[in-house]
């Protein structure tokens, strides 16, 4: 594995998709919070757009503007040519995301996404990881609120608990809060491809190699009331689990036999088995391509709600680990998870791959073995709280 950390790059870092709801928030929040000597870009298919984006920004902001366009594939290898890290937002990603993937895996770019899309994961994996190795290219996905608060946070319970012996730990996400429309259309894309993802996911265990005197599972769980956070426990399907038991399969430090299970926290019965009823409703609608074209017109990607609307969002995800005779609760939380927090966490997962002292890594890795400790501390320091709240 080479490390091609290339200094003769014009941009230390690309966002692309910066005109979207989400792609705009993250160009604000680095326009205020990069650092003055960061060189970086803002890039998409409309030139014209881009530029007033960029007259608008905070702080008089003047990032490079660059040209791109998924359904040109030359443009994205000079985009991933042009940088050493590239973020997209450029989704659903298993229709769009691709070759951004591929050109970051030749040119040795870092990459970095906000996919929940496990088919698009899956198949990166087994199609350029091999590749991203040889030019030690890191391909992170998945840096929004799928999957940072639910992987970090699994990393920071483990690190409270024992070394060296099998450890536990339950994760339990309450929120309020309106999601994106890219969300909300990668969800629907999901639910219609359920063959396809089964698919995908027997070809990457085909292709990984198999852990040797470790293990590290993500169960789906049963509903169950869990007197832990007095809350009902509803399993959730999500990419997240399968991320955290990656970053287990890959960190030593979560012990020999490492097991995580993910849950919404829900506190009344009633509004549990409503939540229950409209996710199947909405899976069965999305089988239908009529109900889904309806669905998807709903809410576009792009589109969000007002600042007021986020300002009064909110996430929780509490953890319960345990191990070696200890136990301990933790917390991640913060603001709105759809938006705002999404795109901090989605700007300074990348400014932490650009400028931070990390791990040797390449290929496909997760949050926690990219970033783990450096990243923790940076969300920490932007507002998004890590904590203990209990142990004995």
């Amino acid at each position: 594995m080479s490390r091609m950390k290339r200094t003769d790059r014009p941009y230390d870092l690309v966002l692309f998709g910066a005109t979207g709801f989400v792609g705009t928030l993250t160009a604000e929040y680095l326009a205020t919070h990069a650092p003055a000597e960061l060189r970086w870009a803002i890039a998409g298919r409309d030139e014209e757009r881009l530029r007033r984006l960029r007259d608008g920004l905070p702080g008089g902001a003047e990032p490079g503007v660059l040209r791109a366009d998924v359904s040109d594939p030359a443009s994205l290898r000079a985009l991933a040519e042009h940088a050493r890290v590239v973020a997209t937002t450029v989704g659903p990603y298993v229709a769009y995301g691709e070759e951004l993937v591929a050109a970051c895996a030749d040119a040795g770019s870092d990459y970095l996404d906000l996919t929940g899309e496990p088919e698009f994961v899956d198949l990166m994996y087994v199609r350029h990881d091999t590749r991203a190795r040889e030019t030690g290219a890191r391909l992170v996905h998945a840096c929004g609120f799928d999957s940072v608060p639910h992987d970090l946070g699994a990393y920071f319970t483990v690190r409270q608990l024992p070394e060296g012996v099998p450890l536990t730990v339950d994760g339990f996400v309450s929120a309020d809060a309106t999601f994106s429309g890219g969300t909300f259309a990668s969800a629907l894309g999901q639910f219609a491809r359920g063959r396809q993802m089964v698919t995908a996911a027997r070809e990457r265990h085909r292709h990984e190699p198999r852990l040797v005197g470790r293990r590290a599972t993500a169960p789906l769980g049963t509903p169950r009331f869990a007197p832990e956070v007095g809350a009902w426990a509803l399993p959730l399907p999500t990419i997240d689990p399968q991320i955290v038991r990656r970053s287990a399969k890959a960190l030593e430090r979560y012990g020999p036999d490492f097991r995580y299970r993910h849950y919404a926290a829900v506190r009344r019965l009633p509004v549990a088995v409503g939540g229950t009823a409209a996710v199947g409703a909405l899976f069965a609608a999305a089988q239908v391509p009529p109900a889904r074209r309806w669905l998807s017109d709903r809410l576009k990607p792009g589109e969000g709600p007002s600042a007021a609307k986020r300002a009064r969002s909110w996430f929780s995800v509490r953890f319960v680990g345990e191990g070696g005779g200890r136990r301990v609760c933790t917390e991640v939380s913060g603001g709105d998870p759809g938006y705002d927090e999404t795109a901090k966490m989605f700007a300074e997962a990348a400014l932490s791959l650009a400028l931070d002292d990390l791990p040797e890594t390449a290929g496909q890795v997760t949050t926690a073995v990219a970033m783990g400790d450096a990243l923790t501390e940076r969300l920490r320091a932007a507002g998004i709280r890590f904590r203990v709240a209990a142990s004995r």
